[in-house]
């Protein structure tokens, strides 16, 4: 054994000198810093346990720069963090969702320090909303007398927006972005350890880093290996653009409580108003062939305000009608080393409420705070444990986000059903009180309240309050019976939506145990 290893050193000096032979020419600070990239590679191979953990030098990868992955990547790239984003598409997006940011989520976008993504798009400030029916409307504001001048919604074009966002992310040194469509996660052992990506040019590259968020959008081809989803589609939206229109609350969203489902407007920009028109079931009109034309005209435009109805038709005249699936989908991670979902990829609501930027910009500044006092996070296992504590954190802002956004599509959905109809006209009379009324579940709408047992404890009394009005003043036992039937509905309405989110996370996080989950030491 010992000539052979004496044999293996000599044979291995001699290649080396031939090796080197040819390069002796060269000066000796080339050699020196030759030596010094192959050490400082080596070291960066024993910090990170591998060498494919280290290519590609990356702390953390994102896979899309929708409103999640590049608001992630801005504030982790504040914190040092080596960051690279992956987008199919870097190009402006043309979509018609993902228009209007609560108060609640313009606040978490200041916690973050990109407030400033809103400006220089022509974005509209929103103080609230309008609500009508049957004739009939009230104005209900957002409850921001105890908060900044500058705190308010917002609603502009999500492209700009986008583009602003990503903007910022381009401008933080150690972040890059890069177009590419990721095709599959790397996995080793278990874990992952990055993502397989197409160029823009059909180069197909491989990344490497010990953390791979992914945050690809509602359609997101990454996420079966991370979630159990369970993707619902209620309804469509049917989106117009009307031009030049004055909406009869300037600077507030307005929700038309029509038959058979809500119809949404809110300015996004100085010259344009948004319109949704939500279209329950699987399937909707044909655009193509004047079917949608024909439902737009004869069925939503006569139900919606005087004012409204001329610039409607206007724009389905210009023909730019365009559809979109409005998914819901709970949280069900599987805690996976080395990877982590974010954004619609990872949970959805219906879009009613537009609550699902406030939702991802909160989970974001959940994960920044978790991950801030990491040194490095090359310890894929104990990150993995550690962040356990991500999915319970966000519960009580995200599961009040999500479960009033289904709870209310539903309440506000005409029905077959007396009872659920009675609860449809209780809830528009108990927000017309006004005072803590109304205060009260828009707070929760704006997400300034996100707090779960004050929406059960609001969605109840307008039930109960729906009672009241079948009963007093003379009560009868059909009316006895619709009662009972009101509150029955409004149970099978929330209870099954509070299950999906987690009982136990969504109103008792502190007694989960990786609420209280320390930082791996480094």
């Amino acid at each position: 054994m010992l000539m052979e290893y004496v044999f293996g050193v000599v044979v291995a000096s001699l290649l080396g000198f031939l090796l080197m032979f040819p390069f002796q020419g060269k000066s000796r600070e080339g050699g020196m810093k030759r030596n010094a990239e192959i050490q400082g590679r080596l070291s960066k191979v024993a910090e990170c346990g591998s060498e494919a953990a280290c290519e590609g030098s990356s702390d953390v990868i994102v896979v899309g720069a929708g409103v999640a992955g590049s608001a992630l990547a801005c504030a982790l790239g504040k914190d040092g963090r080596r960051v690279r984003v992956i987008e199919r598409d870097l190009s402006e997006p043309d979509r018609i969702v993902g228009e209007l940011l609560q108060p609640g989520g313009y606040l978490k976008l200041v916690e973050l320090g990109l407030e400033d993504c809103v400006e220089e798009i022509d974005a509209q400030r929103v103080f609230g909303y309008a609500l009508f029916k049957d004739g009939k409307n009230t104005k209900l504001s957002y409850p921001l007398e105890n908060f900044h001048s500058d705190v308010a919604g917002r609603s502009f074009h999500n492209g700009r927006f986008i583009q602003r966002m990503r903007g910022k992310a381009a401008s933080i040194p150690n972040v890059s972005l890069e177009q590419g469509t990721v095709t599959s996660l790397i996995e080793e052992n278990g874990a992952v350890r990055g993502i397989s990506y197409k160029t823009k040019n059909g180069e197909e590259l491989k990344a490497y880093a010990p953390l791979t968020i992914v945050c690809d959008g509602c359609f997101s081809n990454l996420r079966r290996s991370l979630c159990s989803p369970k993707v619902d589609v209620p309804s469509f939206f049917v989106g117009l653009v009307l031009e030049n229109c004055q909406l009869p609350y300037p600077n507030h969203g307005h929700v038309i409580l029509a038959d058979p489902s809500p119809i949404l407007f809110y300015p996004i920009s100085s010259t344009e108003v948004r319109c949704l028109v939500d279209v329950p079931g699987q399937k909707v009109p044909s655009v193509a062939n004047g079917e949608m034309e024909i439902y737009l005209k004869t069925s939503v435009a006569p139900q919606l305000p005087q004012e409204l109805r001329e610039p409607f038709i206007s724009a389905i005249d210009l023909g730019t009608i365009r559809t979109m699936p409005n998914k819901s989908m709970p949280a069900a991670p599987h805690p996976t080393p080395g990877a982590l979902l974010m954004g619609d990829a990872f949970n959805m609501r219906h879009p009613l409420t537009g609550g699902g930027m406030t939702v991802a910009l909160s989970d974001i500044v959940v994960l920044r705070n978790l991950l801030k006092p990491l040194r490095n996070l090359h310890d894929v296992p104990a990150l993995c444990k550690y962040l356990e504590s991500f999915y319970t954190l966000r519960k009580p802002v995200a599961s009040t986000i999500n479960t009033l956004a289904g709870a209310l599509y539903k309440v506000f959905s005409a029905s077959s059903d007396r009872a659920m109809n009675e609860m449809r006209q209780a809830c528009f009379d108990y927000l017309s009180l006004g005072g803590s009324f109304s205060a009260g579940p828009i707070s929760l709408l704006s997400g300034l309240n996100p707090r779960p047992l004050s929406l059960v404890v609001h969605f109840f009394a307008v039930a109960i309050y729906g009672v009241g009005r079948l009963i007093i003043p003379y009560p009868s036992p059909k009316r006895m019976w619709i009662g009972a039937r009101l509150i029955s509905g409004a149970a099978n309405i929330i209870l099954p939506i509070i299950k999906a989110e987690g009982v136990r996370q969504m109103f008792f996080p502190a007694t989960v145990p990786a609420y209280y989950r320390a930082p791996p030491t480094n």
